[in-house]
């Protein structure tokens, strides 16, 4: 993928996810062409990212600006990482400098059971928001994974679903039983949905029969953590995800494991993207160290 269409998705997800003026995703965009323009098409790395800055510098810009314009390539760094296009962050040392990357707060094991068991089931968009969470939760996918995923990608028998990451890499996620029963629940609503209209091939649509856009996946999440009574700020698509990797690794699944499920290219993300408890991590020590007790 390149570095133009990169910066396109980063965008668009400030766009959806954080509700940002058109003027000030103008300025962005601004800020990584600038960056991009400096890369002159070479493979970021720690050392550019200093060079880029230098340069900022050297052009007299004023701090205002040079802070907006580092603050853009960091989120466009850490939104890379985050959505596995990228292995690593060229500016994490500069963010270690100041305290450290802000990973999102995993929801405790009881809030995720409120959100995911806070759409009404007793009508045909609850269920279909029900099956998402569910389905999200289960595999750790990403929004742009869920918005892809096909009828035919998934195996309700085997409990299984092909999902599609970046550069059209696909995995196979295991599915627990409640996001089987879940989606089992709501697939006769989606055909009553789609009528005689074309049949998009996606397993989550909107109420006009249409694919769920990414916005409508963020649609859900919100709603759901407001019928649970739960900050909507903090909750998203990714902290679900965040969630879904962290729970599994204070359960006991290796990070390899875990790093396969999450589509990650390397272990290192996966490091930082699980982050394992204190308590979790005495405990697995005292249980598997030979020299422990």
């Amino acid at each position: 993928m390149s570095l133009e269409s990169e910066v396109a998705e980063f965008l668009s997800s400030l766009a959806v996810e954080r509700g940002l003026a058109p003027a000030t995703l103008l300025a962005y965009r601004r800020d990584l062409t600038d960056y991009g323009l400096f890369l002159e098409g070479r493979a970021p790395t720690a050392l550019l990212v200093d060079g880029f800055v230098a340069d900022l510098n050297r052009r007299g810009l004023a701090s205002a600006t040079i802070s907006r314009k580092v603050a853009a390539v960091r989120g466009f760094h850490r939104f890379l990482v985050a959505e596995g296009t990228a292995a690593d962050d060229p500016t994490a040392l500069v963010e270690a400098r100041r305290g450290g990357l802000r990973l999102p707060k995993a929801l405790d094991f009881d809030l995720v059971e409120q959100l995911i068991e806070a759409p009404d089931t007793t009508t045909a968009l609850g269920r279909r928001d029900r099956a998402l969470l569910e389905f999200m939760y289960a595999s750790g996918s990403r929004v742009a994974e869920v918005v892809g995923l096909n009828v035919i990608d998934i195996d309700l028998e085997d409990r299984t679903a092909m999902v599609t990451g970046k550069g059209s890499k696909q995995r196979l996620v295991p599915l627990g039983r409640h996001a089987v029963e879940a989606v089992e629940r709501y697939l006769p609503d989606r055909r009553a949905v789609l009528g005689g209209r074309p049949d998009p091939g996606a397993v989550f649509l909107n109420a006009r029969g249409g694919r769920l856009s990414r916005q409508g996946v963020w649609g859900v999440v919100r709603k759901a953590a407001r019928r649970a009574g739960i900050d909507d700020n903090a909750v998203s698509p990714h902290v679900l995800r965040h969630s879904a990797a962290t729970h599994m690794v204070e359960g006991g699944a290796d990070l390899r494991t875990v790093q396969v499920m999450l589509g990650h290219a390397s272990i290192s993300t996966t490091q930082v993207y699980t982050k394992v408890s204190p308590q979790h991590l005495i405990e697995v020590y005292v249980e598997s160290h030979p020299r422990s007790r």
